[in-house]
């Protein structure tokens, strides 16, 4: 008995696979819906597919940057204190600790800010590729409900 590949993995209450993009498109011509373009459609939902998965990576490639820097950031305040508490001892360590805690915070605030900045820049990435893609199907959803000369 010869089954679809989607068929083989899946049962029909519960899937487990969702259909290919040559699946749906299969589907579609089996319907037999007149005036429509089945090529155009599954065109369209590839073009979507594409454009979520753009934004997943941009989204991941960001978080990645930001997670990186977090790590760097940590490193180096690490390595900021160390330096203090070894110049810690002596005469004049209570001016020193005040003035490394004071450069300490001023550091902190930066960081915070550099931060904030990349996970933006992160989100409207991601935001950019899913926003340009809605305003191509408006546009294509626009030429398609224009009246037919």
């Amino acid at each position: 008995m010869a089954t679809s590949k989607t068929a083989a993995n899946t049962s029909p209450l519960f899937p487990t696979a969702l259909p290919s993009m040559e699946d749906f498109g299969k589907l579609i011509e089996q319907l037999k819906l007149p005036g429509v373009d089945v090529g155009a459609l599954v065109e369209w939902q590839r073009k979507d597919m594409e454009a979520l998965a753009e934004a997943n990576r941009q989204a991941y490639e960001g978080i990645q940057s930001l997670a990186q820097r977090r790590g760097e950031i940590l490193r180096d305040t690490l390595a900021q204190w160390q330096d203090a508490l070894k110049d810690a001892t002596g005469t004049d360590a209570l001016s020193q600790q005040t003035e490394a805690a004071q450069r300490g915070v001023q550091q902190a605030v930066d960081n915070f800010r550099e931060l904030a900045q990349l996970e933006a820049q992160a989100r409207n990435n991601s935001w950019k590729v899913v926003q340009d893609r809605l305003n191509e199907n408006m546009a294509n959803l626009q030429q398609l409900l224009q009246p037919k000369k």
